[in-house]
């Protein structure tokens, strides 16, 4: 098949869908979504850990720790969510892009620049290939990603409660 594919198909290599899946599957960032779930949290933590260093002093002008430390670990915590959020919506939009493509019955491509863009219909073969690729390799990913930034936004918003209730009291 690989032969007749590459007669049927005049899309370039690497901006064929199945190619840009295994790129991105094996690039430096976006192969986080795809470790097991040891690894995948452990990355994920040490983004949140190094992010201290930038919220921690931006959370400690605003709630000095030895006046309203309870104020201050939770903005931190909230400021540290939002970072690790962007990651999580990097990781989740380059996914997201990827599964576009292979779900997509068309497939737009650029022969040798922005002013020559083309469209391939693609053929029942790849189409099922693609989708397959899709359903079991990427949805999971990103079904991953948003449990992910459910736990992220479920810790935003109860750090924000509880910021609530104590400006209350």
């Amino acid at each position: 098949m690989k032969g007749s594919y590459r007669e049927i198909c005049p899309v370039p290599s690497e901006q064929q869908p199945v190619n840009e899946y295994e790129q991105l599957k094996e690039s430096w960032f976006f192969c986080w979504a795809t470790l097991e779930p040891v690894p995948y949290w452990r990355k994920l933590g040490w983004v949140w850990l190094w992010s201290w260093i930038l919220v921690g002093p931006i959370a400690a002008t605003s709630f000095p720790l030895q006046k309203k430390p309870l104020l201050f670990v939770l903005s931190a915590i909230v400021g540290t969510c939002l970072i690790v959020g962007l990651v999580l919506l990097r990781l989740y939009l380059g996914w997201f892009y990827i599964s576009d493509r292979l779900n997509a019955e068309q497939v737009f491509y650029e022969e040798s620049g922005w002013y020559d863009g083309q469209i391939w219909q693609k053929t029942p073969e790849v189409l099922i290939r693609d989708r397959l690729i899709l359903s079991y390799q990427v949805e999971p990913i990103l079904k991953r990603i948003k449990k992910t930034a459910l736990v992220l936004a479920s810790l935003i918003g109860s750090s924000s409660l509880l910021w609530f209730c104590l400006e209350n009291i």
